[in-house]
Protein backbone atom coordinates (compact mmCIF):
# COMPACT_ATOMS: atom_id res chain seq x y z
CA UNK A 1 0.00 0.00 0.00
CA UNK A 2 1.27 3.45 -0.94
CA UNK A 3 0.51 6.40 1.34
CA UNK A 4 -0.62 9.83 0.25
CA UNK A 5 1.51 12.89 0.93
CA UNK A 6 -0.20 16.06 2.10
CA UNK A 7 1.47 19.36 2.86
CA UNK A 8 1.05 21.06 6.20
CA UNK A 9 1.31 24.81 6.74
CA UNK A 10 4.68 25.53 8.29
CA UNK A 11 3.21 27.63 11.08
CA UNK A 12 1.16 24.66 12.21
CA UNK A 13 4.38 22.78 12.83
CA UNK A 14 6.66 25.61 13.98
CA UNK A 15 4.59 28.49 15.28
CA UNK A 16 7.57 30.76 15.91
CA UNK A 17 10.52 30.89 13.53
CA UNK A 18 13.26 31.62 16.08
CA UNK A 19 11.87 29.77 19.10
CA UNK A 20 10.56 26.71 17.28
CA UNK A 21 12.04 26.16 13.81
CA UNK A 22 15.55 27.44 14.56
CA UNK A 23 15.63 25.43 17.79
CA UNK A 24 14.44 22.31 15.93
CA UNK A 25 17.12 22.78 13.24
CA UNK A 26 19.78 23.21 15.90
CA UNK A 27 18.79 19.84 17.40
CA UNK A 28 18.45 18.13 14.01
CA UNK A 29 21.35 19.58 12.04
CA UNK A 30 21.98 16.17 10.44
CA UNK A 31 18.88 16.75 8.29
CA UNK A 32 20.59 19.81 6.81
CA UNK A 33 23.94 18.03 6.50
CA UNK A 34 22.39 15.53 4.10
CA UNK A 35 21.08 18.32 1.85
CA UNK A 36 24.24 20.46 1.61
CA UNK A 37 26.69 17.56 1.91
CA UNK A 38 28.69 19.44 4.53
CA UNK A 39 29.38 18.07 8.00
CA UNK A 40 28.11 20.89 10.24
CA UNK A 41 28.86 20.84 13.97
CA UNK A 42 29.26 23.10 17.03
CA UNK A 43 25.96 24.85 16.40
CA UNK A 44 25.37 28.22 18.05
CA UNK A 45 21.93 29.85 18.02
CA UNK A 46 21.42 33.61 17.68
CA UNK A 47 25.09 34.52 17.52
CA UNK A 48 25.93 38.20 17.24
CA UNK A 49 27.35 39.60 14.01
CA UNK A 50 27.87 43.33 14.41
CA UNK A 51 24.48 44.90 15.05
CA UNK A 52 22.67 41.76 13.86
CA UNK A 53 21.88 38.32 15.22
CA UNK A 54 22.50 35.26 13.05
CA UNK A 55 19.89 32.51 13.39
CA UNK A 56 22.51 29.75 13.50
CA UNK A 57 26.28 29.62 13.15
CA UNK A 58 27.98 26.25 12.68
CA UNK A 59 31.41 24.98 11.77
CA UNK A 60 32.35 22.91 8.73
CA UNK A 61 34.89 20.06 8.65
CA UNK A 62 37.74 22.60 8.64
CA UNK A 63 36.42 24.57 11.57
CA UNK A 64 35.35 27.46 9.34
CA UNK A 65 32.15 29.33 10.27
CA UNK A 66 28.95 28.60 8.37
CA UNK A 67 25.96 30.92 8.67
CA UNK A 68 22.38 29.65 8.49
CA UNK A 69 19.52 32.09 7.99
CA UNK A 70 15.96 30.84 8.36
CA UNK A 71 12.89 32.42 6.84
CA UNK A 72 9.53 30.63 7.15
CA UNK A 73 8.09 32.81 4.42
CA UNK A 74 8.88 33.95 0.91
CA UNK A 75 12.46 35.10 0.38
CA UNK A 76 13.04 38.85 0.44
CA UNK A 77 15.80 41.35 -0.21
CA UNK A 78 16.22 42.13 3.50
CA UNK A 79 17.32 38.60 4.34
CA UNK A 80 19.63 38.44 1.34
CA UNK A 81 21.27 41.65 2.55
CA UNK A 82 21.60 40.20 6.05
CA UNK A 83 23.31 37.11 4.70
CA UNK A 84 25.91 39.21 2.91
CA UNK A 85 26.49 41.24 6.08
CA UNK A 86 26.87 38.09 8.19
CA UNK A 87 29.44 36.62 5.82
CA UNK A 88 31.54 39.74 6.08
CA UNK A 89 31.16 40.14 9.84
CA UNK A 90 32.04 36.53 10.68
CA UNK A 91 34.49 35.84 7.86
CA UNK A 92 32.38 32.88 6.75
CA UNK A 93 32.71 31.18 3.38
CA UNK A 94 29.46 29.20 3.42
CA UNK A 95 25.95 30.63 3.71
CA UNK A 96 22.74 28.59 3.92
CA UNK A 97 19.41 30.36 3.38
CA UNK A 98 16.28 28.35 4.22
CA UNK A 99 12.95 29.73 2.95
CA UNK A 100 9.40 28.50 2.40
CA UNK A 101 9.29 29.99 -1.10
CA UNK A 102 12.16 31.35 -3.18
CA UNK A 103 11.55 34.31 -5.48
CA UNK A 104 12.98 33.87 -8.99
CA UNK A 105 15.19 36.93 -8.59
CA UNK A 106 16.74 35.45 -5.45
CA UNK A 107 17.39 32.12 -7.17
CA UNK A 108 19.19 34.08 -9.88
CA UNK A 109 21.10 36.12 -7.30
CA UNK A 110 22.32 33.05 -5.40
CA UNK A 111 23.37 31.39 -8.65
CA UNK A 112 25.30 34.52 -9.60
CA UNK A 113 26.99 34.67 -6.19
CA UNK A 114 28.14 31.07 -6.55
CA UNK A 115 29.59 31.86 -9.96
CA UNK A 116 31.18 35.17 -9.01
CA UNK A 117 32.49 34.87 -5.45
CA UNK A 118 34.76 32.58 -3.47
CA UNK A 119 31.96 31.81 -0.98
CA UNK A 120 29.43 28.98 -1.33
CA UNK A 121 25.73 29.81 -1.15
CA UNK A 122 22.87 27.36 -0.62
CA UNK A 123 19.21 28.27 -1.12
CA UNK A 124 16.91 25.64 0.40
CA UNK A 125 13.12 25.28 0.37
CA UNK A 126 11.52 23.98 3.58
CA UNK A 127 8.13 22.28 3.65
CA UNK A 128 6.20 20.20 6.17
CA UNK A 129 4.47 17.05 4.96
CA UNK A 130 2.39 14.19 6.30
CA UNK A 131 1.92 10.71 4.89
CA UNK A 132 -1.68 9.73 5.51
CA UNK A 133 -2.23 10.38 9.23
CA UNK A 134 1.41 10.48 10.27
CA UNK A 135 3.03 13.20 12.30
CA UNK A 136 4.34 16.15 10.26
CA UNK A 137 7.87 15.80 8.93
CA UNK A 138 10.26 18.34 7.40
CA UNK A 139 11.07 18.23 3.70
CA UNK A 140 14.16 20.20 2.70
CA UNK A 141 14.87 20.67 -1.00
CA UNK A 142 18.03 22.22 -2.42
CA UNK A 143 17.08 24.90 -4.95
CA UNK A 144 20.50 26.35 -5.69
CA UNK A 145 23.94 25.37 -4.48
CA UNK A 146 27.58 25.68 -5.52
CA UNK A 147 28.94 23.38 -8.24
CA UNK A 148 32.09 22.89 -10.27
CA UNK A 149 30.12 23.78 -13.39
CA UNK A 150 28.94 27.01 -11.79
CA UNK A 151 32.46 27.92 -10.73
CA UNK A 152 33.69 27.25 -14.27
CA UNK A 153 30.96 29.47 -15.69
CA UNK A 154 31.94 32.18 -13.22
CA UNK A 155 35.59 31.97 -14.24
CA UNK A 156 34.60 32.17 -17.89
CA UNK A 157 32.36 35.18 -17.30
CA UNK A 158 35.13 36.90 -15.36
CA UNK A 159 37.58 36.19 -18.18
CA UNK A 160 35.16 37.62 -20.75
CA UNK A 161 34.56 40.75 -18.66
CA UNK A 162 38.32 41.23 -18.21
CA UNK A 163 38.86 40.68 -21.94
CA UNK A 164 36.25 43.31 -22.80
CA UNK A 165 37.83 45.82 -20.43
CA UNK A 166 41.36 45.25 -21.78
CA UNK A 167 40.24 45.56 -25.41
CA UNK A 168 38.33 48.75 -24.67
CA UNK A 169 41.48 50.20 -23.12
CA UNK A 170 43.57 49.00 -26.10
CA UNK A 171 41.25 50.65 -28.65
CA UNK A 172 41.08 53.86 -26.61
CA UNK A 173 44.83 54.27 -26.84
CA UNK A 174 44.93 53.30 -30.52
CA UNK A 175 42.23 55.81 -31.47
CA UNK A 176 43.99 58.58 -29.58
CA UNK A 177 47.24 57.82 -31.38
CA UNK A 178 45.82 57.49 -34.89
CA UNK A 179 44.18 60.94 -34.66
CA UNK A 180 47.71 62.35 -34.87
CA UNK A 181 48.43 60.36 -38.06
CA UNK A 182 45.27 59.96 -40.17
CA UNK A 183 41.61 60.93 -40.36
CA UNK A 184 40.61 57.35 -41.15
CA UNK A 185 38.81 55.87 -38.10
CA UNK A 186 39.20 59.20 -36.25
CA UNK A 187 35.44 59.55 -35.72
CA UNK A 188 35.11 56.22 -33.93
CA UNK A 189 34.69 55.53 -30.23
CA UNK A 190 36.43 52.65 -28.41
CA UNK A 191 34.55 49.35 -28.15
CA UNK A 192 34.93 46.08 -26.27
CA UNK A 193 34.98 43.93 -29.39
CA UNK A 194 37.93 42.39 -31.20
CA UNK A 195 37.80 44.82 -34.11
CA UNK A 196 36.92 48.38 -35.11
CA UNK A 197 35.78 49.30 -38.59
CA UNK A 198 35.16 52.27 -40.84
CA UNK A 199 33.71 52.49 -44.35
CA UNK A 200 35.88 52.63 -47.47
CA UNK A 201 33.50 54.92 -49.39
CA UNK A 202 31.35 52.13 -50.87
CA UNK A 203 28.67 50.25 -48.96
CA UNK A 204 29.91 46.88 -47.77
CA UNK A 205 33.59 47.74 -48.05
CA UNK A 206 35.51 48.64 -44.92
CA UNK A 207 38.92 49.11 -43.38
CA UNK A 208 39.29 47.14 -40.15
CA UNK A 209 41.67 46.98 -37.25
CA UNK A 210 41.47 43.57 -35.53
CA UNK A 211 43.16 42.24 -32.43
CA UNK A 212 43.72 38.86 -30.76
CA UNK A 213 45.56 38.03 -27.57
CA UNK A 214 49.00 38.04 -29.18
CA UNK A 215 48.58 39.37 -32.73
CA UNK A 216 47.02 42.32 -34.51
CA UNK A 217 45.63 42.71 -38.02
CA UNK A 218 44.95 45.47 -40.51
CA UNK A 219 42.55 44.53 -43.29
CA UNK A 220 40.27 45.56 -46.10
CA UNK A 221 36.97 43.71 -45.72
CA UNK A 222 34.44 42.95 -48.45
CA UNK A 223 30.90 42.05 -47.40
CA UNK A 224 27.98 43.47 -49.36
CA UNK A 225 25.45 41.70 -47.18
CA UNK A 226 23.11 38.75 -47.49
CA UNK A 227 23.22 36.79 -50.77
CA UNK A 228 26.23 38.84 -51.90
CA UNK A 229 28.73 35.99 -52.32
CA UNK A 230 29.18 36.50 -56.06
CA UNK A 231 29.43 40.28 -55.78
CA UNK A 232 31.97 40.02 -52.97
CA UNK A 233 34.07 37.61 -54.99
CA UNK A 234 33.83 39.83 -58.07
CA UNK A 235 35.19 42.81 -56.14
CA UNK A 236 37.92 40.66 -54.64
CA UNK A 237 38.99 39.37 -58.07
CA UNK A 238 39.04 42.87 -59.56
CA UNK A 239 41.43 43.96 -56.84
CA UNK A 240 43.44 40.74 -57.06
CA UNK A 241 44.00 41.44 -60.77
CA UNK A 242 46.08 44.42 -59.61
CA UNK A 243 47.81 42.49 -56.82
CA UNK A 244 51.34 43.26 -57.96
CA UNK A 245 50.69 47.00 -58.20
CA UNK A 246 48.79 47.10 -54.88
CA UNK A 247 51.51 45.25 -53.00
CA UNK A 248 54.17 47.45 -54.55
CA UNK A 249 52.42 50.58 -53.26
CA UNK A 250 51.77 48.91 -49.92
CA UNK A 251 55.42 48.01 -49.62
CA UNK A 252 55.18 44.27 -49.09
CA UNK A 253 53.07 41.13 -49.56
CA UNK A 254 49.46 40.98 -48.43
CA UNK A 255 47.33 38.02 -47.42
CA UNK A 256 44.54 37.68 -50.01
CA UNK A 257 41.72 35.63 -48.49
CA UNK A 258 38.62 34.54 -50.40
CA UNK A 259 37.15 33.05 -47.17
CA UNK A 260 35.30 30.34 -49.05
CA UNK A 261 33.56 29.15 -45.88
CA UNK A 262 32.03 32.64 -45.49
CA UNK A 263 30.38 35.04 -47.88
CA UNK A 264 33.01 37.74 -47.25
CA UNK A 265 36.54 38.26 -48.62
CA UNK A 266 39.44 40.25 -47.19
CA UNK A 267 42.93 41.54 -47.83
CA UNK A 268 44.98 41.47 -44.66
CA UNK A 269 48.37 42.09 -43.15
CA UNK A 270 49.44 40.70 -39.77
CA UNK A 271 51.23 42.65 -37.04
CA UNK A 272 53.29 40.09 -35.14
CA UNK A 273 54.64 42.41 -32.45
CA UNK A 274 51.90 41.43 -30.03
CA UNK A 275 48.23 41.69 -29.05
CA UNK A 276 46.02 42.98 -26.27
CA UNK A 277 47.21 40.34 -23.76
CA UNK A 278 50.85 41.38 -24.14
CA UNK A 279 52.53 43.84 -21.81
CA UNK A 280 50.81 47.22 -22.04
CA UNK A 281 54.24 48.78 -22.39
CA UNK A 282 54.33 47.24 -25.90
CA UNK A 283 50.94 48.65 -26.91
CA UNK A 284 52.29 51.90 -28.32
CA UNK A 285 54.68 49.99 -30.56
CA UNK A 286 51.78 47.80 -31.71
CA UNK A 287 49.60 50.89 -32.32
CA UNK A 288 52.33 52.54 -34.37
CA UNK A 289 52.71 49.45 -36.55
CA UNK A 290 48.93 49.07 -37.01
CA UNK A 291 48.32 52.70 -37.95
CA UNK A 292 51.31 52.81 -40.29
CA UNK A 293 50.10 49.61 -42.01
CA UNK A 294 46.56 50.98 -42.31
CA UNK A 295 47.80 54.20 -43.94
CA UNK A 296 49.80 52.17 -46.48
CA UNK A 297 46.89 49.78 -47.11
CA UNK A 298 44.44 52.60 -47.78
CA UNK A 299 46.95 54.33 -50.06
CA UNK A 300 47.45 51.12 -52.05
CA UNK A 301 43.77 50.20 -52.38
CA UNK A 302 42.04 53.56 -52.69
CA UNK A 303 42.81 54.15 -56.44
CA UNK A 304 41.66 50.62 -57.28
CA UNK A 305 38.46 50.92 -55.23
CA UNK A 306 37.46 53.95 -57.28
CA UNK A 307 37.78 51.87 -60.46
CA UNK A 308 35.58 49.01 -59.24
CA UNK A 309 32.74 47.92 -61.50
Amino acid sequence: MVGKITRVHLREVWKHEALDFTKWLEDNIDVLNEIVNVNLSNIEREKGAGDFIVDLVAEDENGEPVIIENQLERSNHEHLGKIMSYLSALGAKIAIWIVSDARPEHITAISWLNESTAASFYLIKVEAIKIDNSSPAPLLTLIVGPSEEGRAIGVKKKDIAERFEIRYHFWSQLLEYLKTKTKLHSNLSPVQHSYISTGAGISGLSYNYAITQHEAYVEFYIDKGKDSDEENLSIFKQLYANKEEIEKIFGGPLDWQELKDRRACRIRTTITIGGYRDDEKKWHEIHEAMVEAMIRLERALSPNIKKLK
